[in-house]
């Protein structure tokens, strides 16, 4: 057999043994975070709150308890968490809300969330409904390619109407 073909072979047994490892370590990873999940409905708690302010800040920046930090792994201390300070009662808390909600948390309004810990998994409003936010910010590559399909189209209808006009002078 030629080298090249056993490296494409050593490869390609490489990559398969590698697609196999991770499929189980996702499945394994899916069933833990079931499980976490299902800790969290266990203990979940629905509270009034005033939300104070909202935004995404280190752990170490954030003014959570010292013992929730102790407990981190240290790889994770550094990423940046969506942190809400919230009036529950009379006490200020810092709390950690989910990802996905993060957003639709509006910022000086009272709401009716449910609670688990310190970790907020859902949201509602306690005076009607919340308000959807808008859509993301466009990037840098949207603005762009709105920008052209804009200038395309005028560009089209440019040259529409000069075709136009060429076939008006023809009939004269």
């Amino acid at each position: 057999m030629k080298p090249l073909t056993i490296a494409l072979l050593v490869i390609l047994l490489v990559l398969i043994a590698a697609m196999v490892v991770l499929y189980f370590l996702g499945k394994k990873a899916q069933k833990r975070k079931d499980e976490q999940d299902e800790q969290i409905k266990a203990a979940a708690q629905t509270v009034s709150m005033l939300i104070i302010d909202k935004k995404r800040l280190r752990m170490k920046d954030s003014g959570l308890p010292a013992n929730v930090l102790e407990q981190t792994p240290k790889y994770l201390r550094r990423s940046k968490l969506p942190i809400v300070k919230a009036k529950v009662g009379p006490r200020v808390m810092t709390l950690i809300a989910d990802e996905q909600i993060f957003d639709e948390i509006p910022v000086k309004k009272e709401v009716k969330a449910t609670v688990s810990g310190l970790y907020i998994t859902a949201v509602r409003g306690l005076r009607g409904p919340i308000e959807k936010p808008d859509k993301k910010k466009k990037g840098f590559r949207a603005k762009l390619q709105a920008k052209y399909k804009e200038a395309n189209e005028q560009l089209k209808a440019e040259k529409a109407a000069d075709a136009e006009r060429k076939a008006n002078k023809k009939k004269k």
